[in-house]
């Protein structure tokens, strides 16, 4: 064996990077060359350039088969180049996947899709628990064998049980919230302190039929299709970045309970697939829409 040759690592540790930055001549020059230069051996990648925004969005995962520097050395290189470009970026190890908490109310359609999924190893994520205002779902998550945390609110104690809801996620160190039918609103502060971290499925295709009864309004509408949109939460009700829209055609004799139980499988699947694209770090934000690479 020659002093060139590289020996691959028998057990190899895949990552996952995604960045975005102003886009410009010699991007993928310079990532790309740090990337030959550490050996980091690029086993996924996809990209796209906004010519809108001006910005260059770019999600890849790679491995240490042939790495000649350690990560804590690559990720130093990589955070000069990014500070140097302009870039937003995230990088981890694929086996540390994103600890999710779910919260839910009365309805359990989505919940179940979420924990049937993670249960089955489709979710690339680890839910750590489930919180909700009342106490209906609480045999349902025991069964999966997830702690269950019933915060019960009301319009005097809702700053309170927020309070208690920041230290809960604060203390599982929670990446992701997601709210399954979780019917409240969270105040401004609430959205403030974990902006980006919150997907909300609406029981509507947004930005239609925002609020309260969404499948009353579209009744009233004679819509022909009906759908769901999952979203990062904002502090605007129903405004914030959406991920995923399910829709399912409809006619003139649905009632308004038929269009509300056909609407549970549309809701159910907008959520799992946003959740999905998340933790896989699909999802970049691109000034109120979102790119998904």
């Amino acid at each position: 064996m020659s002093s060139e040759q590289t020996v691959e690592k028998p057990d190899r540790q895949s990552y996952v990077l995604s960045f975005k930055c102003p886009d410009r001549l010699g991007v993928v020059a310079r990532y790309s060359g740090l990337f030959l230069e550490c050996g980091a051996y690029i086993t996924e990648i996809s990209n796209y350039t906004d010519p809108v925004s001006e910005m260059f969005f770019l999600r890849c995962v790679f491995d240490d088969r042939v790495m000649t520097s350690g990560m804590a050395e690559f990720y130093k290189r990589f955070e000069s180049l990014a500070i140097d470009l302009g870039m937003e970026f995230t990088l981890r190890a694929v086996a540390d996947k994103p600890r999710v908490l779910v919260a839910v109310s009365k309805f359990d359609h989505c919940l179940s899709a979420l924990l049937a999924k993670w249960k089955s190893g489709a979710l690339p994520a680890e839910i750590v628990g489930v919180m909700s205002n009342h106490a209906d779902c609480g045999a349902l998550v025991k069964w999966y064998g997830l702690p269950f945390y019933h915060l019960a609110v009301t319009a005097s104690t809702k700053a309170q049980q927020e309070e208690q809801l920041l230290a809960l996620i604060e203390k599982l160190q929670i990446d992701l919230f997601v709210l399954a039918r979780y019917m409240q609103i969270l105040s401004d502060d609430m959205c403030k302190a974990l902006e980006g971290r919150v997907i909300n499925i609406h029981h509507s295709f947004l930005p239609g039929f925002k609020g309260a009864k969404p499948y009353h309004q579209a009744y009233d509408r004679g819509v022909k299709v009906i759908g769901a949109t999952a979203h990062l939460v904002t502090s605007e009700l129903d405004e914030g970045p959406i991920i995923t829209q399910e829709v399912r055609t409809i006619d003139h004799e649905i009632s308004i309970q038929q269009m509300i139980h056909l609407g549970h499988d549309t809701e159910a699947i907008a959520l799992s697939q946003a959740v999905r694209l998340y933790c896989e770090q699909r999802v970049i934000l691109n000034g109120q829409r979102t790119v998904i690479l």
